[in-house]
């Protein structure tokens, strides 16, 4: 998160006219009619700018909200639209940013007024929803569930005597609102290949609301709306039903749509079970068509929603495999996706990309933009979401990663705890802490952990050692719970071995822990002078004089062949002496050779494996697969450090030997 802060999200109030020249704070630049920039760049800025403590964040944070709210409208608008062009829409994500800051700084935001600008901008909502106005854009209609998360808090936490308006509101965004959970049944769910749906589906289309991956995400990314909107509503209607469609719409979008990093795949538009975007999916036997996904895109935004949409539902309802999605969205779908300085990124991440660069002639992907204003949500809001109360008087840490806490338990009971760990590169997550009175302490076992030990050690002297043996996970949550004295220690070691997903047509990923691992394809970054381009409509482009020096574009290329299938029995892990050390941890983490974590596996080049407008194309069938050169060792690493990579890999059988003198044997060459 510090590179953040001294990289691209940190400084677009400096330089960027989204941000430093919005319509919002009296300037001229927006990317689009929706007017969500300002919106979207608070919701991640704030929780940045309070996570890390970051003063000159804070008061970027404070100079636009206290603008906004100066400038709230007599009615109660929050916004530069005059009455006639209002849409409700783009001031969700604002709110959701304001809820923030209100549980981040409640001392500022007392004095600036926070919770009666949002008191008076509802009542305005409330309102135009009963006039049945400003509720236009189907992006709100789908995304409600975000406005819900705050009318809820209010409701809770800071109702005064908005309590019914606060309820009425939240049924009327609901009444008003596309249906989620009429999409994820059984009738109306679309399980087939998306790219054989006819007539196609455009962005005319009834169902494309529901197929937008980034929707799907924020339901699950826009899903992750009906992620969030099923448990949200359920709590007041009392329907338990839609936490069956919560669940459904989880598992049917990672199922039909998930690719290997967690996220969802869809440029815009889901796709389907084709191999490639543009390719003609008439021509695909029917093995192909069954198959998994191997070359469409993910969008940044949609993991940064992704990872939201999953630590909520997983704080709601508590199924373990939330935050194991979760995580993996986290800790591979989102740091593949921008350089380890965090001064440039991908708009679109593909799992076989071998290379970077721009692409010429026909282009693979349905749509392609800017999302700068939106990825700095991704890191601050899952630390956000890494502890939560259990019961009354436990503490639960439900993300695993370094981190630390200081709270006031239901009971009354004070705690002051820290995690300092490598995570996820280490599997050893070191606690230390100071309460009140003894408590609780739930540590989360993540699915794919085969072991565990954990050492507790008071400060008293009193030690206690919990295994498999003696403790056992919660089946739902995955939550393992101690029994603590008022200070001290815990030490909890995760074990765990390769593992490998089927990804259909006899291809797989590699996994060990929470990380993805993919094909080194080596790595020549060239870079290039940032161009300064519009992002949208009515947006004004960055001047030369206020482009960084640290900001450029960069063309990557790979230095080793791509078109390798692997042995699945030849795969071996491999780390440093110390992936617990977090002293001996490189920062950036993220970079090439970076991750103190490997693994290798004997692989072969294959013939007749080649490109797809301009991407690679599925690998031949399992029976017309031949070696067309030796059979030799390949490497691959945790998929965040390669920028350009191959996470789906076609599988031989090579033998899985060497021999003596390192010379691997010849299998199936094709001369």
């Amino acid at each position: 998160m510090q590179l953040m802060s001294n990289g691209l999200p940190g400084h677009e109030h400096d330089l960027y006219p989204i941000v430093s020249d919005s319509i919002w704070i009296g300037g001229h630049s927006e990317y689009s009619g929706l007017n969500e920039g300002i919106p979207y760049w608070l919701n991640g800025l704030i929780p940045l700018a309070y996570g890390l403590d970051d003063d000159r964040l804070k008061n970027q944070s404070w100079q636009v909200v206290d603008y906004i709210l100066s400038h709230q409208q007599s009615d109660g608008w929050l916004g530069p639209e005059a009455p006639g062009q209002r849409d409700i829409w783009g001031r969700f994500p604002l709110c959701l940013g304001l809820k923030q800051l209100v549980e981040a700084d409640p001392s500022r935001s007392s004095e600036s007024n926070v919770l009666p600008a949002l008191h008076e901008f509802i009542s305005l909502m409330h309102r135009m929803l009963v006039q049945n106005v400003g509720y236009r854009e189907f992006w709100g209609r789908v995304r409600y569930p975000d406005m819900i998360i705050v009318l809820q808090w209010l409701y809770e936490k800071h109702p005064g005597n908005h309590t019914d308006n606060l309820l009425a509101t939240m049924s009327l965004l609901n009444q008003h609102g596309l249906s989620w959970a009429q999409y994820y049944s059984q009738a109306n769910y679309i399980f087939k290949d998306l790219d054989l749906v006819q007539p196609p589906i455009t962005g005319g289309s009834a169902t494309f609301p529901y197929v937008h991956a980034v929707n799907a995400a924020q339901g699950h990314i826009t899903r992750k709306k009906e992620f969030e909107g099923s448990p949200l509503y359920s709590r007041f209607n009392n329907d338990v039903s839609l936490l069956q469609s919560t669940r459904n719409g989880v598992n049917w979008t990672l199922t039909y749509h998930g690719d290997p990093a967690g996220s969802v795949i869809g440029d815009e538009r889901e796709s389907g079970l084709g191999p490639n975007r543009g390719y003609d999916p008439s021509a695909l036997s029917n093995d192909f068509k069954d198959a998994s996904l191997t070359i469409n895109s993910s969008e940044l935004c949609t993991a940064v929603e992704t990872m939201y949409s999953l630590s909520y539902l997983y704080h709601a309802m508590g199924d373990k495999v939330f935050a194991d999605q979760c995580e993996r969205a986290a800790f591979n779908a989102l740091p593949v996706s921008f350089t380890d300085d965090l001064w440039a990124h991908q708009y679109l991440v593909v799992a076989n990309q071998p290379f970077s660069y721009s692409l010429s002639g026909p282009k693979p992907f349905w749509n392609t933009g800017d999302q700068s204003i939106v990825y700095g949500m991704g890191l601050p809001k899952f630390l956000s979401a890494s502890f939560a109360q259990a019961g009354p008087n436990g503490l639960a840490h439900v993300l695993l990663s370094p981190a630390q806490i200081s709270t006031t338990l239901h009971s009354g009971t004070h705690i002051d705890l820290a995690c300092n760990t490598t995570y996820p590169f280490g599997n050893t997550l070191h606690y230390t802490f100071t309460a009140s009175a003894p408590f609780k302490l739930h540590l989360r076992l993540p699915s794919w952990a085969t072991d565990y030990e954990i050492l507790a050690l008071s400060d008293g002297g009193v030690s206690m050692t919990y295994t498999a043996s003696n403790l056992t996970p919660d089946p739902h949550t995955g939550m393992l719970y101690l029994d603590l004295l008022d200070s001290g220690t815990v030490e909890y070691k995760l074990r765990t071995g390769i593992r490998t997903e089927d990804r259909g047509n006899d291809t797989i990923s590699v996994y060990h822990g929470a990380l993805l691992y993919a094909l080194d394809v080596g790595f020549v970054d060239t870079i290039t002078e940032a161009v300064s381009g519009a992002a949208g409509a009515n947006t004004n482009t960055i001047s030369t004089s206020r482009i960084p020096t640290q900001a450029h574009d960069h063309i990557i290329t790979n230095t080793k062949p791509w078109n390798i299938a692997i042995d699945p029995s030849t795969l071996e892990y491999h780390t440093l002496s110390t992936p617990d050390d977090v002293d001996a941890l490189p920062n950036p983490i993220w970079a090439y050779e970076a991750p103190p974590n490997w693994i290798t596996a004997q692989g072969c080049e294959i013939a007749d494996w080649g490109l797809e407008k301009q991407l690679p194309t599925i690998p031949p069938k399992r029976e017309q697969r031949r070696c067309s050169g030796k059979v030799r060792e390949v490497v691959l690493r945790p998929y965040g450090s390669l920028k350009v990579h191959m996470a789906v890999l076609p599988v031989m059988e090579l033998g899985g030997r060497k021999r003596a003198d390192g010379d691997s044997e010849r299998v199936e060459v094709m001369e």
